[in-house]
């Protein structure tokens, strides 16, 4: 039975679908978006990360380290990433739980046992279960053994993606799925690869089939400072969706959010938008006001200044 690697399973979720919702972030994902606020989702192995604030300097995790992978500095924590296995064994030894290991293995039977214990909530709300990312289709094999579980236990299924997979993945589990939140960022094909490292035309294209297979649809597009908060790329988004995605009921425009900030330093990683600020309130209502001309269920959320 083959498994999946997941690096979060957030409960309560109120963002991923309707009603009260368990998202399941998988690891895994192609885009290298100049803005994700996930990045402990972008490879497709496990990671270790160090917490500064709840380092104690007990040095254990120095003692078990059989790589020397790990220097204490008057700086903090340094992770040599080409020696680090990430076996845990520092983690585990770790008194004030500085160090963590990212990614979680499951196997469907574990998943779905563990997903039921929220049913109650997921029924008196009408919510249900939200398979996101990284990508969750880059772990399709999995996703076809959990899918088919979560249907026989009665759970609702939305499928978090954005669409840049072969449609053949997507063929293999859409019959399992209630919703599909589809990720459309920017419309221009050579701004899209640059921001993304990915080209666009293979998702708007898995976008035309997921809807031509009458599958229910909610469209996200987060709105990023300098990358796709324009109202010509807005209006381009919104015209696709006019013309080429009839069962979308919601598109949700999402906020720029700088929380992930802190998550690239942790796994030693760039972050291109580190002086970027929060969209005011005014700026989201207009970029709003745009989408909702052409396409009227367009909606905005999330923090501004």
């Amino acid at each position: 039975m083959p498994t999946a690697l997941a690096f979060n399973l957030q409960q309560f979720s109120t963002e991923d679908g309707p009603g009260i919702r368990t998202t399941v972030f998988m690891k895994g994902c192609p885009l290298r978006c100049a803005w994700c606020h996930n990045p402990e989702g972008l490879s497709p192995h496990r990671d270790l990360v160090w917490y500064d604030v709840r380092c104690i300097a007990a040095r254990e995790c120095l003692r078990v380290c059989a790589e020397n992978a790990l220097t204490l500095t008057p700086q903090g924590m340094r992770i040599n990433r080409a020696r680090c296995t990430v076996c845990g064994k520092c983690a585990d030894a770790c008194p004030a739980g500085a160090l963590e290991v990212i990614g979680m293995e499951w196997n469907a039977d574990e998943l779905v046992r563990e997903l039921l214990k929220d049913r109650v909530f997921f029924e008196t709300s009408g919510g249900g279960v939200t398979f996101s990312g990284g990508e969750p289709m880059q772990q399709v094999d999995f996703l076809c053994e959990v899918l088919p579980r979560c249907q026989d236990a009665g759970l609702r299924v939305a499928l978090d993606t954005c669409g840049a997979v072969a449609w053949e993945r997507y063929a293999r589990v859409l019959d399992a799925v209630d919703l599909v939140l589809f990720d459309l960022k920017i419309m221009d094909a050579a701004r899209h690869k640059q921001a993304t490292g990915f080209p666009n035309e293979l998702i708007l294209d898995n976008a035309r089939h997921i809807a031509n297979a009458g599958k229910p649809m909610w469209i996200r597009t987060p709105v990023i400072p300098g990358y796709t908060d324009d109202h010509v790329n807005i209006a381009a988004i919104a015209q696709f969706i006019r013309d080429a995605l009839p069962t979308v009921e919601r598109w949700d425009l999402l906020a720029y959010t700088n929380l992930g900030k802190p998550k690239y330093r942790r796994l030693d990683l760039a972050y291109a938008l580190e002086d970027a600020v929060l969209l005011t309130r005014a700026e989201m209502e207009s970029l709003r006001q745009t989408a909702a001309e052409i396409v009227p269920v367009a909606h905005w959320s999330g923090a501004t200044r």
